[in-house]
């Protein structure tokens, strides 16, 4: 019995620590590329949710923004705040975002539980920073965000496009209503 514990205890260890660090996932689905030549300065402030698959996390949820600004540390407060139709009521989740590498390289990790991050990572955007494309770590998360509620049909396509090629099954997005 001894010796089974022996094997079991530290298996047992090494398989729940392979589960959390899979959990912490900052990576970029292949076939991304993460923006070059990033302004942070440029990407703070409100970014309006246009479309997003259906995360348990944003179930029943419209009117989505995200708001982003420096904390005193450097690192990016992240505030998501979303209506639930279901239940009336809204709802607002606070995080932390730091970049993955340099600074110039729109490849971030986002915490709204710590110590688990998740990936965060600009793969488009226009050049007046008014139309964002943002994935996840793996083709289960894309968003699309807008400094408007609103997005022009040749942005929405190209994100479309990059999406569709990168392998996004685009068909599942929801676009998310806003009221104005």
């Amino acid at each position: 019995m001894k010796n089974l514990q022996k094997i079991v205890i530290p298996v047992s260890l090494g398989v729940l620590g392979v589960l959390f660090f899979n959990s912490c996932s900052v990576g970029i689905p292949k076939g991304a590329k993460a923006v070059a030549h990033f302004n942070s300065e440029k990407y703070l402030g409100i970014w309006y949710e246009i479309a997003r698959f259906d995360y348990k996390f944003e179930k029943n949820m419209n009117n989505v923004t995200a708001t982003y600004s420096f904390n005193p540390n450097g690192s990016i407060r992240v505030d998501n705040k979303g209506y639930n139709y279901v239940k009336n009521k809204w709802k607002e989740s606070i995080g932390e975002a730091r970049f993955v590498k340099d600074e110039t390289e729109a490849r971030l990790k986002v915490s709204f539980f710590k110590p688990i991050w998740a990936g965060y990572n600009v793969i488009d955007i226009d050049e007046d920073y008014q139309y964002a494309l943002v994935a996840g770590n793996s083709l289960k998360y894309l968003w699309i965000l807008s400094r408007t509620t609103d997005i022009p049909e040749s942005i929405k396509q190209r994100f479309l496009e990059k999406a569709r090629k990168i392998g996004y099954n685009t068909d599942q997005l929801i676009w998310v209503e806003h009221n104005k």
